[in-house]
């Protein structure tokens, strides 16, 4: 029996990249795919080519950062398929540049994408998971940049801790209800990731400036090896899932970065005894 069989999927960013490769692995195991991308043209082949291999899939162009647009998508997938029961929220565009630098646009856009963009495709699709029955699953990209922090990345840090934030609450909020809510961290990955976010951006707020030296720098002051933190996009979706099939809240795809993680809890738990240990002392200085 296949995990997904009769099973609707809504991907978004699917025409390429993770969210392509995402399709995949839930087309594999019998899903109907829903493939929302920017790009029109890419997310028509991509669903021609998982029809012309036997599997159940519409391409329809959707905005993230209009909600009009994912409302209509919305509208589309349940006229297609009636319900939905998984939604991958995998939104993501990259600006580089140090805080300085950055300009009010520049933030505009990125948290327009990254950030409210998630809020609006749960908000469109949330019903139609709603209406369905059984397992169910939203799941929303955030980044290995959420621990694994470097400089010259600010916009695109903050967005994908708003968007963490934003996925804790929604866990909890939905548990109840019996939809899991799973936060994605992939590391690096070999996909058009930088090349699309230049062409996604608005001409009214100004060209998205790509400085290889601001690459550089963020690699070395995150300690990325790269042999460890890139890998294709097929790889990181490789356990997804399985990772969903356990409920899990966070699924790491791939990425030598534990050491940072354990480190950044050991200065908090640090932090937590420093308090711990001056409360018990202005105590003791009233006896």
């Amino acid at each position: 029996m296949m995990r997904y069989a009769g099973k609707v999927v809504v991907i978004t960013g699917g025409a390429s990249g993770l969210g392509l490769a995402m399709a995949e692995r839930f087309a594999a195991e019998g899903a109907k795919l829903a493939l929302l991308d920017i790009d029109r043209a890419r997310a028509e082949a991509a669903a021609e080519d998982f029809r012309n291999r036997g599997f159940a899939a519409i391409g329809l162009a959707a905005d993230v950062a209009n909600a009009a647009d994912v409302a209509a998508a919305a509208k589309a997938v349940r006229a297609a398929y009636g319900a939905v029961d998984v939604l991958c929220a995998n939104v993501g565009v990259q600006q580089f540049g140090a805080i300085d630098t950055l300009t009010a646009q520049d933030w505009q856009w990125v948290m327009g994408v990254n950030f409210h963009g998630v809020v609006q495709c749960v908000e469109a699709f949330l019903p139609l998971l709603r209406s369905s029955e059984g397992q169910r699953h939203i799941v929303l990209t955030a980044s290995a940049s959420f621990f694994q922090i470097g400089i010259r990345m600010a916009a695109y840090i903050a967005s994908k801790y708003a968007v963490v934030g934003y996925g804790e609450v929604l866990r909890r909020e939905l548990a109840g209800e019996g939809i899991n809510v799973a936060m994605l961290f992939p590391a690096g990955m070999t996909t058009r990731h930088l090349e699309s976010s230049v062409a996604a951006r608005p001409s009214e707020l100004g060209a998205s400036k790509l400085d290889m030296a601001d690459i550089t720098a963020m690699v070395a002051d995150a300690g990325i090896a790269r042999a460890a933190h890139v890998a294709s996009a097929a790889y990181a979706a490789r356990n997804l899932l399985d990772e969903l099939d356990a409920q899990r809240g966070y699924i790491i795809t791939h990425g030598d970065y534990r050491h940072q993680v354990e480190a950044k809890q050991q200065e908090i738990l640090a932090a937590f005894a420093a308090m711990e240990s001056a409360a018990f002392a202005a105590v003791e200085a009233t006896k």
